[in-house]
């Protein structure tokens, strides 16, 4: 059993690091203050291949899997970027692979060159403001007519909506109450973002101002046929195939972010002198930073656990939610105790922690709550009844 990175994995987290070093902490400071996209950044990483990481080399990627893409978001969010910088290119890390799995030829050599080159930009059209993580429940709807589907609906929290061409977008096309299962009836459909029949507003948000989240209207907006992905109905069922990486990515980018307040806050722990002495030297301020570092341990070697075992095909739901909800819980209590080291000076902006803070929250709330993996673990690995 090997815990160490592999020569490949440490070439990506250097090379990564290189492109971060470019990006400074007033960098991501200027973003969080003026809300404008990092494009910049996302150019960068598109430009050095990095955003096919995890899509097939046949369409222009590099096809080295979760455990290398996890290597890369960790630092993309260890640097500093946070979420402002993981998330500007989440979605083309792993969002299109049911076009990779489930797209016929046409769709793949269409589509998976673009976004792996930063051409086009997707958003995710998924979560609905009366459905939440109830997927099965939405009601967006697409009727065929023809050879186009005519799309009717709302979307929320759909981040990059904003400057994306492009959706990946689940809409009902069988009404509920015709199908034996409520995930039956959704299908999944990639198509042009048509602002013509398509209403963007931003959300106003605690933090990651710089990669806007959105509410997005839908009235009328045609999809052709051929936007389809795979077969109708099953969109949901390909969207499942999913879950798992994101989690373990986003477990990544919780660590990687931990990471970077642990370091700013031993940083200062060291710098810091009162009443003669570092605060450092106090052992109310090691003890909680030694705690961080120890939660992040365990969270990183859980979410690099779950990323092997996507990896090989084998089972890791347990594992893939579990990383998640341990990255998440150890970067928002090493964002917070990094706060409290700083005293005062951790609620001004110029020291970045307070933006750590901000941003960390989002691991605890998205893609799915703490609440539900409790409630799936228990079920799914003590073989509890199910709650909800």
């Amino acid at each position: 059993m090997d815990f160490e990175f592999d020569e490949t994995q440490l070439q990506i987290r250097d090379s990564i690091q290189r492109i971060c070093a470019k990006y400074s902490d007033e960098y991501w400071l200027e973003r969080d203050r003026d809300g404008k996209f990092p494009n910049d950044f996302a150019k960068d990483i598109a430009d050095a291949g990095w955003l096919g990481i995890a899509l097939p080399e046949a369409y222009g990627g590099a096809g080295l899997g979760i455990c290398k893409a996890a290597v890369m978001m960790m630092a993309i969010a260890e640097s500093g970027a946070g979420f402002s910088g993981a998330s500007a290119i989440h979605i083309n890390i792993f969002g299109l692979n049911p076009v990779a799995v489930h797209g016929n030829e046409e769709q793949k050599r269409a589509w998976l060159p673009r976004i792996i080159r930063g051409e086009d930009r997707a958003c995710f059209g998924v979560t609905e403001p009366n459905a939440g993580l109830d997927t099965a429940r939405i009601q967006t709807r697409a009727l065929r007519q023809g050879d186009v589907y005519v799309v009717n609906g709302a979307k929320i929290w759909t981040s990059t909506a904003q400057s994306a061409n492009k959706i990946l977008l689940l809409a009902r096309t069988a009404p509920l109450e015709t199908t034996p299962n409520p995930i039956d009836g959704l299908t999944l459909f990639y198509t042009d973002l048509d602002r013509s029949c398509v209403k963007v507003t931003e959300i106003e948000k605690m933090g990651r101002k710089a990669v806007d989240s959105n509410m997005v209207f839908i009235d009328g907006l045609r999809v052709p046929v051929s936007h389809r992905i795979g077969l109708e109905g099953k969109g949901f069922r390909y969207l499942l195939e999913g879950f798992n990486p994101e989690r373990i990515l986003i477990a990544a980018e919780a660590v990687g972010l931990g990471r970077a307040a642990l370091r700013r806050a031993t940083q200062y722990a060291k710098e810091r002198n009162v009443f003669g002495r570092p605060i450092g030297q106090n052992q109310a301020i090691q003890h909680p930073l030694a705690r961080c570092w120890m939660e992040l341990e365990a969270a990183n070697l859980m979410t690099f656990k779950a990323a092997s075992l996507y990896d090989a095909n084998k089972p890791c739901g347990a594992e893939a939610n579990s990383a998640k909800y341990l990255a998440a819980e150890a970067g928002f209590r090493a964002c917070e105790t990094a706060v409290m080291v700083h005293g005062g000076m951790g609620y001004a902006k110029e020291y970045h922690v307070e933006r750590y803070l901000r941003e960390v929250m989002i691991a605890r709330l998205a893609p799915v709550s703490r609440e539900l993996i409790l409630s799936f673990l228990a079920e799914k690995t003590l073989g509890l009844p199910k709650s909800y």
